[in-house]
């Protein structure tokens, strides 16, 4: 596990493969969303978006933070970020208090803007913490910690908003299936992530 990512001397290829692999993972999650929940294929384009610049920032940013990069500090790397949209979860079930139910903002059938709103501070304050965390474990220099702003902000606009509202949200027996089914959507993007990342960096 401590063999390097790449024969490459440099990391100069990362951001690249990074949004090579945020796309194709975005293809995967997509596929499973469609066979599991609903069809968004409607929505691909800006997903595609998305999902290049995640896997752009975050590859950008473990290159820096890690030197030599290895795949087990690759795998690390991903894990902390997953297990950080976990956190944000838990913290919101934990601080927020319940205004809408699951059956509400079906009906609504568009996106909660509203209760992204509401939950902004948690938000907010949970993402500078994480970068805080991610840059005193592993940042060397004030562009290290840019770049883990940087990364930390986008996954979560781009990824944890629907996460960070869960709180915000009515859950009853039935319902912990659909937030189970949430968080294993984001486990299986990082997954596909993870190996297109690799097999990206060994062509």
């Amino acid at each position: 596990m401590d063999e390097l990512i790449s024969t490459k001397t440099s990391t100069a290829s990362f951001p690249l493969s990074g949004a090579l692999a945020g796309t194709g993972s975005t293809i995967v999650f997509a596929a499973i969303h469609h066979a599991l929940i609903s069809d968004i294929w409607f929505s691909l384009v800006p997903m595609l978006v998305a999902g290049a610049l995640c896997g752009l920032c975050l590859a950008w940013s473990f290159g820096r933070l890690f030197r030599p990069p290895s795949i087990a500090s690759w795998l690390f790397y991903n894990l902390v970020y997953v297990a950080l949209f976990f956190l944000l979860g838990i913290a919101s079930l934990i601080f927020l208090e319940p205004v809408t139910t699951i059956a509400e903002l079906v009906a609504a059938n568009e996106a909660p803007h509203e209760l992204i709103r509401q939950a902004l501070p948690l938000t907010l304050g949970f993402t500078i913490t994480a970068a805080a965390l991610i840059s005193f474990l592993w940042g060397r220099n004030p562009l290290d910690v840019a770049a883990v702003l940087l990364t930390c902000i986008v996954l979560v606009s781009l990824l944890g908003l629907n996460v960070s509202v869960l709180g915000l949200v009515q859950l009853t027996s039935g319902s912990f299936s659909l937030v189970a089914m949430l968080f294993g959507l984001i486990v299986a993007l990082n997954v596909a992530y993870l190996a297109l990342f690799l097999l990206i960096e060994r062509l």
